[in-house]
């Protein structure tokens, strides 16, 4: 488990290095109980460790820009990717303007997972209207960078939302994609909209052989159609099956973690080569935000796929 005394954790992601396990995640001082600031004063911390329990908190990584940049209010969730001998982690960079938040997806690299340097050609994905909404608060944010199955290039799964439907449904599974990792061309959604407000902190993940795609949802954000037509869904974690590592997939019958409480859960591998879950213990909807990372959960044992 990794809890701070002195600050709230939440989202995470992760690098393996084959001996060990880099966590990366937001965070921001305990004093702020309100979930709206916290998000507003986010940074993004380091911790290692060999066993995913055992966590050395290394510090903070990465801090929002200078004021009234584009990136100037907070830094969000990302990913991070291996190629060449250097770590490239991309996040969401964001941005206070009248009346809302602009969201937009960045690039900063490493040798060594702890020291980062943005990139100068930051920002590197931005939202293409063709196919995703602008909004008062823009949905534009997670990305999750993964190799293309076929060795052409890597793809951007980004949460997103449709420009079309109806307006508590519009969430879907955005895509870019890269030759080098450097240049990015954003494309169509992955996923159509229907389901969902939004679809948080995706991950693909081919386990067993099956591929599969985890996303969060926010208990504000289940469209009335699905409210109605599965009535008492719970805030969490989302596991839904796919055809190929980029879908499609059959996110209307989306299974959640049934795990209380958890949240933006992310898929592993542990040295044993089983796949274990790790994301944040909210507890909010409960009265009291908890605000940290969890001990490994067999994904085996869930019997979700």
């Amino acid at each position: 488990m990794l809890h701070l005394p002195d600050r709230w954790v939440w989202d995470s992601w992760l690098a393996d290095t084959g001996s060990e396990y880099h966590l990366f995640f937001l965070q921001a001082p305990r004093s702020l109980d309100d979930q709206a600031e916290r998000h507003l004063y986010a940074s993004v911390g380091h911790a290692v460790s060999r066993d995913l329990r055992d966590w050395e908190v290394l510090g903070t990584v990465l801090e929002p820009g200078p004021p009234n940049s584009w990136e100037g209010l907070a830094v969000w969730t990302g990913s991070v990717i291996e190629h060449g001998g250097t770590w490239f982690m991309y996040y969401t960079g964001t941005q206070q303007d009248e009346p809302g938040v602009d969201q937009r997806l960045a690039l900063a690299t490493s040798n060594d997972l702890s020291t980062w340097t943005r990139h100068p050609a930051n920002p590197v994905i931005e939202i293409d209207p063709r196919w995703y909404e602008r909004v008062v608060l823009d949905a534009w944010r997670d990305p999750w960078v993964t190799r293309d199955p076929d060795g052409d290039g890597f793809h951007a799964l980004i949460t997103a939302r449709a420009n079309h439907g109806p307006e508590d449904a519009r969430g879907v599974i955005g895509h870019a994609w890269s030759p080098d990792l450097i240049s990015w061309e954003v494309r169509p959604p992955l996923s159509e909209p229907g389901e969902f407000g939004h679809l948080e902190v995706p991950q693909v993940e081919i386990v067993d052989g099956t591929p599969i795609l985890l996303f969060s949802v926010w208990v504000d954000r289940f469209s009335a159609a699905r409210r109605s037509r599965l009535p008492g869904e719970q805030a969490g974690t989302y596991v839904a099956v796919g055809e190929t590592l980029l879908g499609p997939w059959d996110i209307a019958d989306a299974r959640r973690i049934p795990v209380p409480d958890l949240y933006a859960a992310r898929l592993v591998q542990d040295r044993a080569g089983e796949w274990q879950v790790l994301g944040f213990i909210d507890g909010s909807a409960r009265g009291a935000f908890v605000g940290e990372i969890c001990d490994p959960i067999p994904f085996r044992e869930l019997d979700l796929v």
